[in-house]
């Protein structure tokens, strides 16, 4: 599916290197021979996949905010790069309620910034915004949404993350028009994935780092909300898409510049009841319990993804089922103490490649 000898010696900025989503793209370039530059906020724990894999010893790492214009547009001066993949972000719609502010300076300041200094890097070819399936106005539809439907945002975090695609499309429109590409040189699009799980993530408020807390201590799972329909799926296929969506505006400027939903297979849209259930089944022992919250700030109930524009223009699919998924990421679980896992992650890949 992917072309690897694109990526060979490229220069490839990634904001967010640090956290769940990033760190696996940026272990994922590495092995296609990219030279990744990684620009975030410290860790969020000692266990966090970019920890343990040393992700820090491989590629160049940088710690920084993208709240923080002057020193992000160093690094562009500094390392110029080819592609940038954004993916640093207020990632909890929880938290949006605590911290309403500091998610929209992050979420909508920090993608000003980041597309500010795009504008100003010659170097720059290609820039994948990494957003969410829920910067679209939910109306708790049965079918899924399409890149087309109307964004909007219950919750601090979603509209932000609404707000995000606006300012993309108007830098697009403004600045990196595809109809001028041979002019100013750059493509852009937004990628929106759906509720990604796998390896190495321990975010709060999130099922499957709660789930693993909670079974290795040997302690029932606690769930908010067992009925809400999420579209899981596992780390490595929206990556794949974002891989393919850069390859394909690399290949073919001005023509791919758009939104793109990378959610999984119908099939994989699932009560978050029934992934727990899949969690313990995988783990070998423990339980879950309900303890929804009668006066919890609003979430979705019903989310759903349409991925037909992804699968008919770019010929991307979903590889794992959400039995698939669910195992590779309990198998990191199981092996995270013990294992090389940087080797791990490699292999999770190649197996996923292949």
């Amino acid at each position: 599916m992917l072309n690897q000898v694109i990526w060979k010696d490229k220069k490839v900025l990634v904001t967010g290197h640090t956290g769940f989503k990033g760190s696996w793209l940026s272990i994922w370039l590495k092995m296609m021979g990219a030279k990744v530059i990684g620009y975030a906020l410290e860790p969020y724990t000692d266990r966090d996949n970019f920890v343990l894999t040393k992700l820090e010893e491989k590629i160049t790492h940088i710690i920084g905010d993208v709240r923080d214009y002057q020193k992000l547009y160093d690094v562009f001066i500094k390392y110029e790069p080819e592609f940038v993949f954004h993916l640093a972000a207020q990632p909890i719609v929880r938290e949006s309620y605590l911290n309403p502010k500091e998610t929209f300076d992050v979420n909508i300041g920090g993608i000003v910034n980041l597309l500010e200094c795009c504008r100003l890097t010659e170097s720059i070819k290609v820039i994948v915004n990494v957003t969410t399936d829920k910067c679209y106005e939910n109306k708790e539809l049965i079918r899924g949404y399409q890149e087309n439907d109307r964004l909007g945002g219950y919750d601090p975090y979603s509209s932000s993350k609404a707000g995000s695609e606006i300012v993309t499309a108007a830098y697009r429109q403004s600045f990196f028009n595809p109809k001028k590409v041979n002019e100013h040189g750059k493509n852009i699009a937004s990628a929106r994935a759906g509720n990604v799980i796998g390896g190495g993530d321990w975010q709060i408020d999130r099922l499957i780092p709660d789930c693993m807390a909670s079974l290795e201590k040997i302690e029932p799972v606690i769930i908010r909300n067992p009925s809400a329909v999420r579209p899981w799926q596992h780390v490595l296929e929206p990556l794949s898409g974002y891989l393919l969506l850069a390859e394909t505006m690399f290949e073919n400027p001005g023509q791919y510049c758009e939104a793109w939903n990378f959610g999984p297979e119908k099939g994989s849209m699932k009560p978050v009841g029934e992934i727990a259930d899949l969690v313990v089944q995988n783990w070998g022992e423990g339980s879950w319990q309900d303890c929804s919250e009668k006066n919890a700030p609003h979430e979705t109930n019903i989310l759903k993804l349409d991925i037909s524009k992804a699968r008919t223009r770019l010929g991307w699919n979903p590889v794992l089922s959400i039995e698939q998924a669910v195992t590779a990421t309990v198998d990191w679980y199981k092996s995270y103490k013990e294992k090389d896992i940087y080797k791990f992650n490699n292999q999770q890949i190649e197996s996923y490649i292949n």
